[in-house]
């Protein structure tokens, strides 16, 4: 508990966590001589942080079923032991030894593209299937879909959550998140309840690159989240892989850029496993299985409706053409309901078609 309440207590981080402990020995000791540090440093009346608060946030994970993995405790993830940011304590939701296998991270963006979709499902299925565990975040996007490609597979998937390990974000997410915690684990170093916050999601992307052994960025603008995990990356000693896209496509800009300053190009999961030194595995076993498409609509589509589907149409396009079926696929519609707001944005100048029933987005 006292690792807790040091971690808890106000102007402390996990360097300074980790300084104090060096200090002093101990957790314990560490908060007897704080208030001296703090005054020391020109803060007067300075208080650690109350058992009452510890005990309250212990009651809570226990109620969620979550456990407490402090730091050089055998159960602590491996990989986090020698950064120097290491969270002191993580709650964890499922099964912590998930934390301790071979991982790879994929990230990336969260209005994907169809193409960087199914990307990100194809490697989520290699990786798991070679037995790589499937570190992300739980964004939408890139993040959602190389977790739910992993989540029934041996290695399983870990999502780290940018707050507490019960804060589903987005909402969307939930049902993914429940299976995750039911079949892999959910980590978070901030109490349970805590609602992320924008600082928050720097620290959390230090966390899915220290879990992994090489990030995967597939799909990032030139100014993403995405390349703050490939940062953190690159600071940890990791290594960094990305994905190539069209020039002309923002999404792709953030990759490119990686690989244009030494980033490894990635094609398909062999790329990953030859640069890890693990076995390669055979392509053909790693392709998509189609998803279900629904049965057609009987009602006529309301207007709201149709301003969804146009803008969901419009962010799985970009300048790489991408099949029809395959859009059909994506979106899990029918070819009836699809086909005239196709016809509605190409008569609007926004996508084209080419040969081969492809079609791309315009502008």
């Amino acid at each position: 508990m006292e690792a807790l309440r040091l971690i808890r207590s106000r102007r402390v981080g996990a360097v300074t966590w980790h300084r104090l402990l060096g200090e002093h020995g101990s957790a314990r000791a560490a908060l007897a001589a704080l208030p001296g540090v703090a005054r020391a440093a020109g803060v007067e009346g300075y208080e650690t942080c109350p058992p009452g608060v510890v005990e309250a946030e212990m009651r809570q994970a226990t109620k969620l079923g979550a456990r407490l993995l402090v730091h050089g405790a055998p159960d602590y993830p491996r990989a986090l032991m020698d950064l120097p940011d290491a969270p002191p304590i993580l709650w964890a939701l499922g099964d912590p030894g998930f934390l301790n296998r071979p991982a790879v991270a994929m990230v990336g963006a969260r209005n994907a593209s169809s193409l960087g979709l199914r990307m990100a499902r194809r490697l989520g299925l290699g990786l798991a299937g070679a037995g790589f565990t499937v570190v992300s975040g739980l964004a939408r996007g890139i993040d959602a879909e190389a977790h739910a490609a992993a989540v029934d597979g041996a290695a399983g998937t870990v999502a780290v959550m940018a707050g507490g390990v019960d804060v589903i974000y987005p909402p969307e997410n939930a049902g993914l998140a429940a299976e995750i915690a039911a079949k892999g684990c959910r980590i978070s170093e901030h109490p349970p309840g805590l609602e992320p916050q924008a600082r928050h999601f720097p620290l959390r992307n230090r966390l899915v690159s220290g879990l992994s052994r090489a990030v995967i960025v597939v799909e990032a603008a030139a100014k993403s989240g995405s390349l703050i995990t490939a940062r953190a990356a690159l600071d940890q000693g990791r290594e960094v892989m990305a994905v190539p896209g069209h020039p002309f496509d923002a999404r792709a800009a953030g990759c490119n850029m990686l690989i244009r300053d030494g980033a490894l190009l990635i094609r398909g999961t062999n790329d990953v496993l030859e640069a890890l030194g693990a076995p390669v595995v055979a392509e053909d076993s790693l392709l998509d299985e189609p998803r279900p498409v629904p049965a057609a609509a009987r009602t006529p589509r309301a207007l709201k409706d149709t301003a969804l589907l146009h803008s969901m149409i419009l962010s799985r396009l970009g300048p790489s053409p991408l099949a029809e079926d395959q859009l059909l696929r994506d979106l899990e519609v029918t070819s009836a309901e699809l086909a005239p707001e196709l016809l509605s944005l190409e008569l609007d100048g926004r996508i084209a078609r080419q040969p081969g029933g492809l079609l791309a987005r315009v502008g």
